[in-house]
């Protein structure tokens, strides 16, 4: 048993947060003859680790992701959500977003074309909740910084939410809400050709290079951020704003979240600062869960597709379940931290 705990940390300490970088980059450094104590050379030294640290697992794994969902295309996908029916629907909905795209804006194309297709309203919900607050990014950046336990707790209680919330908007009969040229516009049912391994491969890569462009910049303001808080915020500050001295913390923490964009790799560097701050759990993962759920760019992009009504109602369902979820990770954070 000390084994598997001895190989499982190495994994979790040396692969994944790849802390051989930072006193790499660190010995690197003193060997420059700066002292990284001093708060720009800390700075610096936070910057330039979690940069090439989130870059690289950021390729590693969209290239491996992209290689899964090569295997779903829409069609595929849609063929699969038609099979199931009632609560089952949602659950197939909520897994089969954890092997697409990274952020909310991607995802809504295809709840839109799922939509089209003619799937239940509450199954497609079920997707969009799911695709960017639970891929299997998520799961692997969680784990780099929270370990495990936290990554798969966050991971099963957002599939949950995502369940229930396409449930909620499934039993209160929304389609009216649609907007008709969604409902009107049918889909194509073109069978997907089989695709080579090479073929794989190749759009494997280009998904990389793509999403990589794309999330880069917002790479750079997420670890720019988590370098400020991890070095020129006073951790009496966040213990006393987001710690547990401040009951409104997660509410706090979900509502600033909501109109800012980024992905998981763009919170993940602030996640860790505030972390190391003393920020409570159940803070920090409901401004992570709304940011990549919620952004302001996406809703707008939703508002296209849907009426005011139902767009509100999935802020509301998801806003909600984000706050329980935080409170519920402060409250059991001693058991699984």
């Amino acid at each position: 048993m000390q084994i598997l705990k001895s190989i499982w940390n190495f994994f979790q300490n040396q692969i994944l947060a790849m802390k051989w970088l930072n006193e790499l980059i660190g010995s690197g450094i003193h060997a420059l003859g700066f002292d990284t104590n001093n708060r720009w050379i800390g700075s610096i030294q936070f910057f330039v680790y979690d940069v090439i640290k989130i870059t690289l697992l950021l390729c590693f794994l969209i290239f491996i992701i992209s290689y899964i969902q090569s295997y779903f295309p829409p069609e595929r996908s849609k063929k699969i959500l038609g099979r199931f029916h009632g609560i089952g629907a949602n659950v197939v909905a909520a897994l089969l977003g954890t092997v697409t795209p990274f952020c909310s804006c991607s995802s809504i194309p295809l709840f839109i074309g799922f939509t089209s297709a003619g799937l239940p309203l509450g199954v497609t919900f079920s997707f969009l909740i799911s695709s960017p607050m639970v891929d299997l990014g998520s799961l692997i950046l969680l784990m780099s910084v929270f370990g495990g336990k936290v990554a798969f707790v966050y991971v099963i209680v957002g599939l949950i939410l995502a369940v229930i919330g396409g449930a909620i908007i499934e039993k209160l009969h929304m389609e009216k809400y649609v907007e008709s040229f969604i409902l009107t516009a049918g889909s194509v049912d073109i069978e997907s050709p089989d695709l080579t391994r090479k073929d794989r491969q190749v759009y494997a890569k280009e998904q990389m290079l793509s999403t990589f462009k794309k999330v880069f910049p917002y790479i750079l303001i997420g670890v720019g951020i988590g370098a400020i808080i991890h070095n020129w915020i006073p951790q009496e500050w966040v213990s006393t704003t987001l710690g547990s001295n401040n009951p409104f913390g997660v509410i706090l923490a979900t509502l600033i979240g909501v109109p800012m964009y980024a992905d998981i790799f763009g919170t993940i560097p602030i996640a860790e600062a505030l972390f190391a701050k003393g920020a409570q759990l159940g803070v920090i993962l409901s401004f992570m869960m709304s940011v990549t759920t919620l952004s302001l760019p996406s809703m707008i992009m939703l508002r296209k597709a849907v009426k005011p009504k139902l767009l509100a109602l999935f802020i509301v369902i998801c806003i909600i379940g984000i706050i329980i979820i935080g409170y519920l990770f402060n409250a059991f954070q001693t058991l699984i931290v």
